[in-house]
């Protein structure tokens, strides 16, 4: 039964997307290095994934490392590799408990070779699961999406496409849009996450700062998103 505090389960989105940023800045906040804010970082992801998964959300995708994030220092993204190697190791086993299937988006062959086969080891591991989608997105660009899409159309000698066809040239095919999109840390845009699926995406964005964002600022995203009328564009 819905409550003032409490999402209604017959009206939750579908799929929610999130920008998790604000690890530096939390980390920064208390004097630590960008790797604390990192680690820390990793709990709300398994906070938001458990918390997604037990509410009966059907896909959540978490954007984790961006195309422009290798411009970052080396030390700190060799460090965010043997972290998100180390994380997806030990996470595979508590997500196939909650049946959750994985699904990987971007350029995942262009990662280095042990974060690459950790992902997909996960990811046949968790192939056969019947539960919530987990769409971890990686070495990903909105914009390098869409020309990879345009590319693969044009090596398949197609002459043309509608958005249905083209839709089916995206990463992850099998998604249905975000209804909700997510944004920790205050930021007010997009930057270049899912810039075709997110044409008619909910914003919703919260001052709260990725390593602490839990259940209780999720909640608060649902029963935002469920007070609203969507439109699309009508």
């Amino acid at each position: 039964m819905p409550t003032a505090d409490k999402p209604d389960p017959a009206r939750l989105p579908a799929h929610v997307a999130i920008i998790m940023d604000g690890n530096r800045r939390w980390a920064k906040k208390r004097g630590l290095p960008s790797l604390a804010g990192h680690k820390a970082g990793v709990d709300s992801v398994h906070a938001a994934v458990r918390f997604a998964s037990r509410a009966g959300i059907k896909a959540l995708s978490l954007y984790a490392f961006s195309t422009e994030n290798w411009r970052r220092p080396k030390l700190e993204v060799s460090a965010l590799m043997f972290l998100l190697k180390h994380t997806i190791t030990s996470y595979a086993e508590e997500l196939d408990k909650e049946e959750v299937r994985l699904i990987l988006s971007g350029r995942i062959e262009e990662l280095p070779r042990p974060a690459r086969e950790a992902l997909r080891a996960a990811e046949e591991r968790l192939k056969d699961n019947a539960g919530m989608i987990l769409n971890i997105v990686l070495n990903y660009g909105g914009r390098q999406e869409i020309l990879d899409a345009v590319n693969k159309a044009l090596a398949s000698g197609l002459k043309s496409v509608d958005e249905g066809s083209f839709s089916k040239l995206l990463y992850s095919p099998s998604l249905p849009d975000p209804d909700l999109l997510i944004r920790t840390s205050g930021e007010m845009r997009i930057s270049n996450f899912l810039l075709w699926q997110t044409a008619y995406s909910e914003f919703y964005v919260t001052e709260t700062f990725w390593p602490d964002f839990r259940e209780e600022e999720f909640t608060k995203a649902l029963l935002e998103y469920q007070e609203r009328e969507r439109r699309r564009g009508q």
